[in-house]
This record gives C-alpha cells, sequence and structure tokens, in this order.
C-alpha cells in the first residue's frame, strides 16, 4: 500500500493548475442505503496507508474514536469513519489512513482503499442541500467519475473539530485586535462550514469588516463584481477590500488557482492574499509562495491568525 503514495515530489507541480489528488477508499455497504459508498481525502493529508494495527481503548472519547494506537512512539487517535458518518455497516475496517493536517495526526478506520486520481477541482462540485443534511454537512465537494460512480470529499476540520471534542467558538480573548484596523475589509474563502463560522468569529472579535465565498470560484465571482464596483466608483479594489483569506482545498476553484487569478489581474493590485490552511507543512507553503501568496497561516489558531491579518492590514 506504500506504493500509493509515492511520487509526492511530482505532486508539488500541481499548484496554480487547479488540480488535485485524491486517495479514494470505502467505508463499506450501507445496510440503509443497500450502496457501498466511495469517499476522498487530499493525498496531502495522507501520511501513509497501512493494515489496521491493534487499538488500546481509551476512556472518555467519542463513540466514534475507537481509541489509540501507536506509531513510532507517539499516540494517535483512531476514528472509525463508518460509526462517525452514521454508516451502518458489517464490514470490518480492514485499512487504517493515517492522516497529518492541522498540527494533528490521527488514524482513519476504512473498509479499503482503491487508488489515486487526479483531478481538476473544477469537476469537483459543491454538495447539492440533500446531499449535506443527509450527511450532517460531512461532505464539502462531490464529483462523478466516468464509470459513473460518486465520490465524496469528506470536510476533514468538521472530523478533528468533533472528534477532539474541541468547541466550535473560539476564545475571543486569544484574538488580537486594534482600533486602527476597524475600518478595514477581509474576504475569505472556504469550503469548511465549521472553519468559516470560526474564522467569522475571529475578524468579529477583531472588529473587521468581512465578506465571504464558499470555494475558490465563487470568490473570484464577487472579486470580479467588486472590481466592476471599483471601477464605476472610480476607486481602486484594494480600497473596498484590503486583504483576501484563503483555504487551498476548495470545490470548482482551489486556493492556488484563486490565487494566481488575483496576482494575474492587475484590478487587484495591492491586495495582499494571506493562505489559511490545514495543509501545514513546508511544501505547502512553498507552494503557496509559487503562486504569489503573501503569508501563510496554519488552522486553526484564533491568536495566530488574528496576529497574521493585523500584521497585513496595518500595512495598509
Amino acid at each position: 500500500m506504500s506504493d500509493l503514495l509515492k511520487n509526492i515530489d511530482a505532486r508539488t507541480k500541481l499548484a496554480g493548475t487547479n488540480k488535485l489528488e485524491i486517495l479514494l477508499f470505502t467505508l463499506g455497504l450501507d445496510q440503509r442505503s443497500g450502496r457501498r459508498e466511495t469517499f476522498g481525502i487530499n493525498v496531502f493529508k495522507v501520511r501513509e496507508v497501512m493494515r489496521t494495527p491493534e487499538i488500546t481503548q481509551a476512556p472518555d472519547m467519542p463513540s466514534s474514536v475507537e481509541g489509540m494506537v501507536s506509531l513510532r512512539g507517539v499516540l494517535v487517535p483512531v476514528i472509525d469513519l463508518a460509526k462517525y458518518a452514521g454508516i451502518i455497516t458489517d464490514s470490518k475496517p480492514e485499512i487504517m489512513v493515517v492522516s497529518e493536517y492541522n498540527g494533528h495526526t490521527q488514524g482513519f478506520l476504512v473498509e479499503a482503499v482503491d487508488t489515486i486520481l487526479r483531478l481538476d477541482w473544477s469537476v469537483m462540485r459543491v454538495p447539492p442541500d440533500m446531499l449535506t443534511m443527509q450527511m450532517g454537512g460531512l461532505v464539502t465537494a462531490v464529483t462523478e467519475l466516468d464509470s459513473g460512480k460518486l465520490v465524496m470529499m469528506l470536510d476533514v476540520e468538521k472530523v478533528l473539530a468533533e472528534t477532539t471534542q474541541k468547541s466550535n467558538t473560539i476564545d475571543t480573548a486569544a484574538v488580537i485586535s486594534d482600533a486602527s484596523i476597524s475600518h478595514k475589509t477581509v474576504f475569505f474563502a472556504d469550503d469548511s462550514l465549521v472553519a468559516r463560522s470560526q474564522i467569522e468569529q475571529t475578524l468579529d472579535a477583531m472588529n473587521v469588516h468581512h465578506m465571504h465565498a464558499i470555494n475558490g470560484k465563487r470568490a473570484w465571482d464577487e472579486l470580479l463584481k467588486l472590481a466592476k464596483s471599483a471601477e464605476v466608483q472610480g476607486k481602486m479594489v484594494k480600497d473596498l477590500v484590503h486583504l483576501v483569506l484563503t483555504d487551498v482545498e476548495m470545490p470548482e476553484m482551489d486556493g492556488y488557482m484563486l490565487t494566481k487569478q488575483i496576482k494575474s489581474d492587475p484590478r487587484f493590485v495591492g491586495i495582499p492574499v494571506l493562505m489559511h490552511s490545514s495543509l501545514s507543512g513546508l511544501s505547502n507553503q512553498k507552494l503557496g509562495q509559487s503562486v504569489g501568496v503573501d503569508g501563510y497561516v496554519a488552522k486553526f489558531e484564533p491568536h495566530k491568525l488574528s496576529e497574521s491579518i493585523m500584521n497585513f492590514l496595518r500595512r495598509e
């Protein structure tokens, strides 16, 4: 299974091409629907794939957390994704996908892994409301393969927030604020409902105006509208928006492509782009820099996020 994750260096060239690679996996035959659904996770978030090791039970854990495993001397929580997603199945999770994001490492128990697919973010769509309700907001994007198979991307921020028993409400005492930036406006893009809520709470605590979009494509569409509005008013776009904050992984258009679009359009000169992502590795920061990102902050620490936003807004 380690062969699935080889050639990671080649994947660093995906930045700015609006492409991604996802590891496909299944969680078992759902007894309610009679279907075996296919899910996906960004390869950049996968550290390794292995047979499910012996799991040590741990007290006071959410029901979907099976326990802990020791990986190279580090205790890692193990989440049964079928239980978490509410899928009733007799399938035994034979595989553990070790994922690393938000500075955390965790194991996801799955029935089986399939393959790695390279796709264009433009074919990843915002899930329909019915699916969002059915999956409890767990799915951030969907796509249909040539075979007709539907693939659903999971909201890993949501999984992390709920399985670590952390509240989605931020500690506003950790947020840095300054009255001198209260007239500034931040435009942010993120496909995770949990992340958008956390960002909004942070910006509210900073007393900063804000607008948002649920993915890069919609963010770009809104920014183009703002550019037209600025032209009518005889202003620069940077007079209306003082910072763009963007996630990396988003359906239709990712954060790299959004940044590339902004940086290549002279109407947006002077507007810094701050990348805010759970893909916190050094390689991902370099990818952002390659398309013109002005700064990078890892999810999700309100103090660091507010500090980074403050540094850019004070420069205006």
